[in-house]
């Protein structure tokens, strides 16, 4: 069970708030004033803390005080019959849970002591689920291309700046995006994404602006749009060029007056969002052929950014290599693996039209089809795409799971036999199976030489 701080310089109502937690099965520890809070709560164990708002040394909100400074987030609850205004708004200013008047009644204290603990719960989920998206999303490199975008996403992101990202698919422009939200002033606001190319055209209007109740068929209630969820955060806006043309101009009104008028509205809605946008299509070109607003663009590009090619920056393959190697083999629940010099030397080979993005699937597909923990020339080349096989080497989901893996395998198998001539002890070798192995393979796969 958890346990709780009592904090009260009042023997009577420390002994009462004692007798109640213990009833429900809390374990307790008091004191008779703040002074020693923070060296009690950095002993460890402590779950809640339940501060008398005033005591003689050191007083409730000085004990808050201190307990935040030493970056202590667990939940407190205030207890007072002397409370004002201000230390109300100090302590709430501070992080307080609640306010419980003396003598705190039993139910009301429980049940304000049942919703601190379960609102700190889930806070500290939230922080472990943004850690590990965080280790995910991390941006990898020490190249001088990665160096100097670094460099610009520094100096830009504790702006208001417009920024528009530039770059070939799968180099990473979303995780610029998100680099700058994490290291602006509105980290703790939402980063709100759209997908400017998945949006239909008749929806795009609705979805950015939102729209009333009533507004067309289908709009059966109210809904905010995606800039106002935005709001004191971040809109990021995705595959920016294919906007459609009739709705550029609003999206400059909006970027220009920061209001916003949802669809079947006669009010316009203030909005403060950061819009950063990406693009992989050429808008100077396209602002030439008169497919893209001239006057939006340059509303857009206040700090243009480019995500570099990997073909630009090989020298960080081998860490994101190495990165994507250990997420994979921890998603896919499988013993830890790693390349060998061999494997990334074949990989440094590759093209890589796909970018980061194609890297990342090639790895995921060795983690999944190489066998033993070390992966190898061999292994390497059988999980890079095949030749005008696609722009990103994504695996395409067959029905199953089950049925999509066997396919794989299937094309594995086929493509090392034809490689090596349908020798089987060679391709056997390749697989790192036994030859009788393979033997029982190709039939389970309904594998057969050609005549």
């Amino acid at each position: 069970m958890p346990t709780v701080l009592i904090v009260d310089d009042e023997k009577n109502i420390r002994s009462t708030l004692a007798t109640t937690f213990t009833l429900d099965g809390y374990d307790v520890e008091s004191a008779d004033d703040g002074e020693h809070v923070v060296d009690l709560v950095e002993r460890g164990g402590i779950d809640l803390v339940l501060l008398d708002l005033q005591m003689p040394k050191v007083d409730g909100i000085e004990a808050l005080r201190r307990l935040r400074k030493r970056g202590h987030r667990l939940p407190v609850i205030f207890l007072t019959a002397h409370g004002t205004i201000e230390k109300a708004v100090e302590a709430v200013r501070l992080g307080a849970f609640d306010f419980i008047e003396k003598p705190p009644h039993a139910e009301a204290i429980l049940l304000s002591a049942r919703n601190a603990l379960r609102q700190s719960d889930l806070e500290e989920e939230n922080r472990e689920l943004r850690d590990r998206a965080g280790v995910y999303d991390e941006m990898i490199g020490s190249s001088p291309p990665m160096k100097n975008l670094f460099e610009q996403i520094t100096r830009t992101a504790p702006t208001q700046a417009r920024v528009l990202i530039v770059g070939e698919n799968g180099t990473g422009k979303e995780l610029i995006a998100r680099a700058l939200h994490r290291n602006s002033s509105r980290a703790d606001g939402p980063f709100v994404r759209v997908n400017c190319a998945a949006i239909p055209r008749e929806l795009f209007e609705s979805e950015l602006f939102g729209h009333e109740r009533g507004a067309f068929t289908g709009a059966t209630a109210r809904r905010k749009g995606k800039f106002q969820r935005a709001h004191r955060g971040t809109l990021f806006l995705d595959e920016v060029g294919e906007i459609p043309p009739a709705l550029q101009a609003k999206l400059l009104r909006a970027l220009e007056s920061g209001e916003v008028e949802p669809v079947g509205s006669d009010r316009e809605v203030n909005v403060d969002a950061r819009v950063i946008a990406a693009t992989n299509k050429d808008l100077d070109r396209a602002v030439a052929d008169g497919e893209f607003r001239r006057d939006l663009y340059y509303r857009l590009q206040v700090v243009t950014l480019s995500a570099p090619p990997l073909r630009e920056r090989l020298d960080d393959l081998p860490d994101l290599a190495r990165h994507f190697l250990e997420h994979a083999c921890v998603e896919h629940n499988l013993p830890r693996k790693k390349l060998n010099a061999d494997a990334l030397d074949r990989l440094k080979g590759h093209a890589f039209p796909g970018n980061v993005r194609e890297l990342r699937n090639v790895i995921e597909r060795m983690v999944i089809l190489a066998p033993g923990d070390e992966i190898d020339a061999a292994a390497a080349e059988i999980s890079l795409p095949a030749p005008g096989g696609g722009d990103d080497g994504a695996i395409a989901l067959r029905g199953s799971l089950r049925d999509t893996l066997i396919d794989v395998e299937r094309r594995v198998v086929r493509q090392t036999l034809e490689r090596s001539g349908w020798r089987m002890t060679a391709a056997a070798e390749q697989l790192g199976l036994e030859r009788s192995h393979l033997y029982k393979k190709l039939k389970a796969l309904g594998i057969e030489k050609p005549e």
